[in-house]
């Protein structure tokens, strides 16, 4: 490897014109590193613990691309409910955790943005395929999922929601699967939980025309 073409640092070269080895930077040039520093850019504070809020304002826009962008690149392994049984799940990939596992629904939102950007286990870094907004929308959507699963009538009451919309919530609850779906399910007789464990099922029965055959 000594003896070798190469050219040494800041050494001639009669390669080039100027007959200089080193090259000028092309214009506009960034420092690796330079301006993708921070916590908005890693998810985690100066003190490396991830960030409990998300670094821009969370609006419906924001939740809708998150969910096109969490079906695109999170759904063939966490599923589109966040159970972790996705299709390439399925064909034999190490199943990851359930977003609705207590210790991910305990996670700062800046834990699923640093998962993303860095990766872990089994699972690579998005960053390359995924810009830096579309991530944290990404991690306000799954946030969203967890709620969907294992949200409570408190919640919603403190979230301002109108009392004629609750009682429809919970009639909604109330109501028996439709046939093939796991059976009746009903809301936790006594307590304020909205917890439908069931409903991934609901999805799994839904017919899909672009299924593949075995």
């Amino acid at each position: 490897m000594h003896n070798q073409n190469k050219v040494k640092t800041l050494g001639e070269s009669p390669f080039f014109e100027d007959g200089q080895g080193s090259r000028q930077l092309p214009a506009n040039t960034v420092a690796r590193g330079g301006l993708r520093e921070g916590p908005a850019y890693t998810g985690l504070d100066a003190n490396q613990k991830p960030l409990t809020e998300i670094p821009f304002p969370v609006t419906r826009k924001v939740l809708v691309r998150g969910q096109e962008r969490y079906n695109i690149f999170c759904a063939p392994c966490h599923d589109r409910t966040g159970n972790g049984t996705g299709m390439i799940v399925r064909r034999g990939y190490k199943q990851p955790t359930s977003f609705h596992d207590p210790r991910l629904r305990n996670s700062q939102v800046g834990y699923f943005f640093n998962v993303m950007t860095e990766g872990f286990g089994v699972m690579p870094s998005y960053a390359p395929q995924v810009p830096m907004e579309d991530r944290w929308a990404i991690a306000a959507y799954i946030r969203a999922l967890q709620y969907s699963q294992n949200a409570r009538m408190a919640d919603l009451e403190q979230a301002g929601v109108p009392a004629e919309r609750l009682r429809q919530i919970e009639a909604e609850l109330a109501q028996p699967l439709p046939s093939g779906a796991g059976g009746e399910a009903h809301a936790p007789s006594g307590a304020q939980g909205v917890t439908r464990p069931d409903l991934p099922g609901r999805y799994d029965q839904r017919p899909n025309p672009r299924k593949v055959p075995e």
